[in-house]
């Protein structure tokens, strides 16, 4: 563990001796009583029509007295994480990849809980209308591929489909993503504007109740079930408020395996009240299509595992130096509910 989780572990220790003490000498306020946290308000970006585990968690009573302050939404997990890096939010989250990257360019932030992910239920697919003439990788050349942004998940996971599947780095060159909002991503495909359009969750089992496209290929055909992004923290974010760096990733840990274990049916529902309680003017028609939260881990514990994927992945590009990033020094699950070892006990 690293100087900043020292500090933050020695720190919260310090606490509870502190606390300790005064209970001996009959001056502690009673056992439920905690001191307060260094930070009360979180801020956020959301996504339309969506409930996020930061929303979650809110819901569920896991992050009082932290409150949450929606400054937005987004699209873009790496938009979502520029803007943590920039101070203009206190927590985002996005692809692995796009993590690392950042980290490699000397960004300051830490993963501190894998939030989405592919399994059986879950999962995105690279989709064609059923008259297409693509069949296969080669037929991709000189093709348009919308995803919902670039240097993400959807463009890694087509770049390796087309690697395993023989083309080299000129040929995959050929292929031209297109940018495209994931809520116009199936229109853009039956428009005609692009080939082929990537399509995930409840977009992707809208778009097949409609009849007429069909999948390519799978990201779960290439990696099977994955965690394959997280939510980040500033180093400083964590230094200077590390009891509620704690409360907050506590919670959101704890919500996604409230959803991992509840029955589809109650997460709708609760995720649907939630979206018509807060008033901003979305549609909620896709949470009836929710199944899984894709997360592979309880809680979304990180590992090596998941992380070093993407770093070899990085490194066979060319975009990183062989050893130039080390898996264990790019996340800490020092704060998450479910941390190995010890599940923290219930606040």
């Amino acid at each position: 563990m690293n100087s900043l989780f020292r500090f933050v572990g020695a720190r919260h220790r310090a606490a509870r001796l502190a606390l300790a003490g005064a209970f001996m000498l009959g001056l502690a306020a009673p056992a439920a009583a905690e001191p307060p946290l260094e930070k009360t308000e979180i801020r956020y970006q959301g996504w339309a029509g969506q409930v996020t585990f930061i929303e979650l968690a809110d819901d569920l009573g896991y992050l009082a007295p932290l409150k949450l302050k929606w400054v937005g939404n987004t699209i873009s997990g790496p938009q979502d994480i520029q803007t943590v890096v920039t101070g203009d939010i206190d927590i985002g989250g996005a692809f692995y990849g796009a993590i690392l990257k950042l980290i490699a360019a000397k960004a300051p932030i830490k993963a501190v809980v894998g939030y989405y992910g592919s399994d059986a239920n879950t999962y995105n697919g690279y989709y064609v209308k059923d008259d297409s003439p693509i069949k296969a990788a080669r037929d991709l050349l000189g093709k348009k591929v919308a995803v919902n942004t670039l240097g993400a998940h959807l463009e890694f996971v087509l770049r390796e489909y087309l690697a395993r599947n023989g083309l080299g780095a000129s040929e995959a060159k050929q292929v031209t993503l297109v940018a495209v909002p994931p809520v116009t991503g199936e229109q853009a495909l039956r428009q005609g504007q692009v080939e082929v359009s990537a399509l995930g969750g409840v977009l992707r089992d809208k778009a097949l109740e409609r009849g007429g496209i069909h999948s390519l290929f799978n990201d779960t055909d290439l990696f099977g079930q994955f965690t394959g992004g997280s939510y980040v923290l500033r180093d400083k974010f964590i230094k200077d408020n590390p009891d509620a760096a704690r409360r907050l990733v506590e919670g959101i840990s704890r919500a996604i395996d409230w959803a991992q274990t509840t029955p589809a049916e109650e997460v709708r529902a609760r995720f649907d009240r939630i979206i018509a309680e807060r008033k901003r003017n979305e549609d909620a028609s896709s949470i009836k299509y929710w199944k899984s939260t894709g997360v592979a881990s309880k809680g979304g514990v990180i590992s090596d595992r998941e992380i070093q994927v993407w770093i070899d992945w990085l490194e066979k590009d060319g975009l990183f130096r062989p050893g130039q990033i080390k898996a264990s020094d790019t996340y800490t699950n020092a704060f998450n509910y479910f941390r190995p070892g010890k599940t923290a006990e219930v606040q």
